[in-house]
């Protein structure tokens, strides 16, 4: 029985010696998600203007979309009036690259318009014309199955 004690301080020693790492890695993993580190990308700033309808010359009516590292659209709608539209959208993010489609079948009439690839840092306009009254589904096709989708709706 003597040769049996040191065995039982040793399987207790090393369980608090388990549970003293557990607990240091779980501090460090909670410590890791309070906020972004130095290597994280920093949330961009939304310009205010953004999705907000103007007229341009000609009555050309003029938006602007932006896009980033997190597979929205921001915003992820807005409206027009019939008429032509010039539609820009930014993509600000760091690393992801993304595209603007409408979506087949995802209106009252087919848009062909459309941005193929958007790089990050790069911008691009689009113009079309729209009459048909209704809601327009738009997507970015690399990354629809993530939910990065939007609406633009033609008043009627």
């Amino acid at each position: 029985m003597k040769g049996l004690a040191p065995v039982r301080a040793s399987a207790a020693a090393r369980r608090i010696g388990l549970l003293v790492v557990g607990m240091a890695l779980t501090a460090g993993l909670v410590a890791g998600c309070g906020g972004p580190s130095s290597g994280a990308a920093a949330p961009s700033s939304v310009p205010s203007n953004l999705g907000k309808v103007t007229t341009g010359p000609g009555g050309v009516q003029e938006v602007t979309l932006q896009t980033q590292d997190d597979y929205v659209f921001t915003p992820d709608h807005f409206t027009v009036a019939p008429g032509t539209v010039k539609l820009t959208v930014k993509n600000v993010a760091k690393e992801m690259t993304h595209n603007f489609v409408f979506t087949g079948g995802g209106g009252p009439a087919a848009i062909s318009a459309q941005i193929p690839i958007l790089a990050p840092g790069q911008q691009q306009t689009i113009e079309f014309t729209v009459q048909t009254p209704g809601k327009y589904r738009f997507e970015c096709s690399f990354h629809v199955q993530l939910g990065q989708v939007g609406t633009m709706t033609v008043r009627g």
